[in-house]
């Protein structure tokens, strides 16, 4: 997604969909940033916030060079119409950025489970289906699919806003270094028996996207704020550490949680 936003020219038009408190930080001080969502967050991003229905966007045809849904469509109650929308409003030659989470996994089922749903009202099974929705509604041509990897961040208790779900005491209350060791083991058995335990869902990108799009998975999730590094870049700018003698651990360069680092491996 940031690799789409630095290549886009100065003065086009993002709009950050269903964005929340945001889902990318507006650093380009030459971009217009649009955030649409239902209702607006109590610590906004920068940007101008549109107050609206996903599936009834208040923007003329072809407004956008760029359109984020970044963990969005999971949660529209009328999915056809807003992503009918979306290429309505996406520029002929825009480019539109998708993720979600893949309902079979087993942090999504936590997810669900733990919030009684989550908001979570269009479960995706396949990466096969959510692009043929997308093609078929837009028209656009899918350019390339990622996997995502969960770093199980919203069981974290450092993101509480209001107080959790008595089933959180499963997770030890959300504590970060619980989470950091549960996740680690879980990307383990995935490189070991090739299992989905610690997989997130995908990324999709569709639509006119110039240059060598970044094909990298990313395995490093950080457990506090959900940023992905590749293992390379760790190593050179972060402070790793031995527990143990055996285990590296290092503190996320955004937002400095506690993790252990995983050796990269291909997913299944």
């Amino acid at each position: 997604m940031l690799h789409l936003i630095r290549n886009l020219p100065a003065g086009a038009r993002v709009l950050d969909l269903g964005a929340g408190p945001g889902s990318f930080p507006a650093e380009r001080r030459d971009l217009l940033v649009v955030r649409l969502d239902l209702e607006k967050p109590h610590r906004p991003g920068a940007g101008w916030y549109v107050l609206a229905d996903a599936a009834r966007m208040p923007f003329a045809p072809a407004s956008f060079h760029l359109v984020v849904s970044n963990h969005s469509l999971e949660h529209f109650n009328e999915l056809e119409a807003t992503i009918r929308e979306t290429g309505r409003i996406l520029k002929p030659d825009g480019v539109l950025y998708v993720a979600v989470p893949d309902a079979t996994t087993f942090a999504d089922r936590v997810y669900r489970w733990l919030g009684r749903g989550g908001g979570h009202v269009n479960p995706f099974r396949s990466p096969e289906e959510v692009a043929a929705l997308v093609n078929r509604l837009t028209g656009l041509p899918l350019r390339s699919t990622t996997v995502l990897f969960s770093s199980l961040s919203f069981l974290n208790n450092h993101n509480f806003v209001a107080p959790p779900p008595r089933r959180i005491a499963l997770f030890a209350f959300g504590n970060e270094f619980f989470l950091a060791v549960l996740i680690w083991v879980l990307r383990g058995l995935d490189r070991r028996w090739g299992t989905g335990l610690s997989r997130y869902g995908w990324s999709f990108r569709f639509g006119n996207v110039a240059g060598a799009e970044p094909a990298e998975v990313w395995v490093n999730v950080c457990v506090r704020c959900g940023a992905g590094h590749s293992e390379p870049y760790l190593r050179k700018n972060s402070v790793l550490r031995k527990m143990a003698g055996l285990f590296q651990t290092y503190r996320c360069p955004a937002c400095g949680g506690f993790n252990f680092l995983t050796p990269e491996f291909t997913p299944a």
